[in-house]
């Protein structure tokens, strides 16, 4: 069975930039054999004013925050994307480190919350360090 990828990052003012960080984390995952699990392919629609998601906000709010935690216990790495600091991307890598998970973090922010670096296992400046690292926990 392979290993899971979970790709992380921020969302909020960043919606229209997801397909960068997203396809080149899992471009590298999937070259070394990981499947991904991508939220962002379920939660797109709901960053769009589209009518057929007209349900009040807690039950969209409470549906993606529910699904993002069964994705975070299913898979085995992940991958969290910081190039600035994003509440659900820091709640995702808070909960998979709990739950046990491996947790990357690619940021090239110079200064990085000591709640970041005690619930990951490792920080890369880049993407180009993404393949060294996975590597090390295929």
């Amino acid at each position: 069975m392979k290993k899971q990828v979970f790709i992380s990052g921020p969302i909020l003012g960043m919606e229209n930039n997801q397909d960068y960080y997203r396809n080149t984390i899992a471009n590298i995952s999937q070259k070394l054999d990981f499947e991904i699990i991508d939220p962002w392919k379920r939660e797109k629609c709901l960053y769009k004013n589209d009518e057929k998601h007209s349900e009040p906000d807690n039950c969209k709010n409470q549906h993606i925050v529910q699904c993002d935690l069964d994705d975070a216990d299913r898979c085995d790495i992940m991958v969290v994307y910081l190039p600035k600091l994003s509440a659900g991307a820091c709640m995702e890598m808070f909960y998979a480190k709990r739950k046990g998970k491996i947790v990357i973090v690619v940021s090239d922010m110079e200064q990085l919350s000591p709640w970041i670096k005690v619930h990951c296992d490792t920080i890369i400046k880049n993407f180009d360090m993404l393949e060294e690292t996975l590597n090390k926990f295929k």
